[in-house]
């Protein structure tokens, strides 16, 4: 198949998993889309190894700050 012929799916697991030492999990979807009413929402995949924000044990994530 050529690239031409590939869908968008079929180019970013392509592009993700080319790279040395990439697994099928660099493939896995981080976001999920939907459209409703002309409204695009765009959500973190439950199962996203990698996410936004601050990671656990660190101050802002465990609803602590300086500011106090």
């Amino acid at each position: 198949m050529s690239h031409e012929e590939m869908t968008p799916e079929q180019k970013r697991h392509d592009q993700l998993t080319t790279a040395p030492n990439a697994t099928e999990a660099d493939a896995a979807p981080r976001v999920d889309v939907t459209e409703r009413d002309g409204v695009t929402r765009v959500d973190v995949a439950e199962g996203a190894a990698v996410r936004p924000g601050p990671g656990p044990g660190m101050p802002e994530a465990d609803g602590e700050s300086d500011s106090e």
